[in-house]
């Protein structure tokens, strides 16, 4: 059974009441991926809005396999010293990255949030060493759209994250950069000017999902 893990912040934990980018992707692999899979991780949680803290609130699906690696507020430099745990304990075969804006917004720059993608990179091969990775660069968010020093690091760092996904790729261990869709539109694809409404979920699904099946021939084309 091939095992996929989902890791990011808060764009892929997605709060109480939402469908989350995951369960999207959940779906398209049901329809077109033909083995056993599941999506696992040490965490099943959802992000309740009215406390602010995580809740096991049910999600939209029963049979929607709720394990991830992600967390409100948390980016590469609080998920690199923790996949190698995590990839070890689930037994992962893929990782589905979804971070960086966090790390940008308050804690690293463009350079030291690169230098921690290589790190997360180093353990979770450490951890199993034919693991395979899909990275997506950070996507349009408000921020970026109103502050012009942010949008400048985030520039930078999709560029360099671009260049460490070339250079950190093996054929024993592939990464692959997920192309977000070029229409993603911060005012029609968000509720907030940066986490996903439906629409959103199904275009950051789709570039997760286009990735693979155009490199691996994973799945097939995203019709969410």
């Amino acid at each position: 059974m091939l095992r996929f893990m989902p890791v990011g912040d808060s764009m892929t934990i997605g709060s109480a009441g939402e469908h989350t980018w995951r369960y999207r992707l959940w779906q398209h692999l049901c329809a077109t991926y033909g083995d056993p899979f599941t999506l696992v991780g040490p965490r099943e949680t959802l992000r309740d809005p009215s406390t602010d803290e995580p809740t096991s609130y049910a999600y939209a699906d029963p049979d929607f396999p709720r394990g991830h690696l992600a967390g409100w507020g948390e980016g590469w430099c609080h998920m690199a010293p923790l996949i190698g745990e995590a990839v070890r304990s689930c037994r992962a075969d893929v990782l589905l990255v979804s971070l960086g804006l966090i790390d940008l917004g308050f804690y690293t720059n463009a350079e030291q949030t690169a230098a921690n993608v290589r790190t997360f990179v180093s353990e979770a091969r450490a951890a199993r060493p034919r693991i395979r990775m899909v990275l997506m660069p950070v996507i349009p968010n408000i921020r970026a759209q109103q502050d012009a020093p942010f949008a400048e690091q985030v520039t930078l760092f999709n560029e360099q994250l671009a260049k460490t996904a070339a250079d950190l790729d093996t054929p024993t261990s592939p990464l692959l950069l997920a192309t977000p869709s070029a229409s993603y539109d911060i005012h029609t694809d968000t509720y907030d000017g940066t986490h996903p409404n439906a629409s959103g979920e199904h275009k950051i699904a789709s570039a997760f999902a286009e990735a693979m099946w155009q490199s691996w021939d994973l799945g097939g084309p995203y019709e969410g």
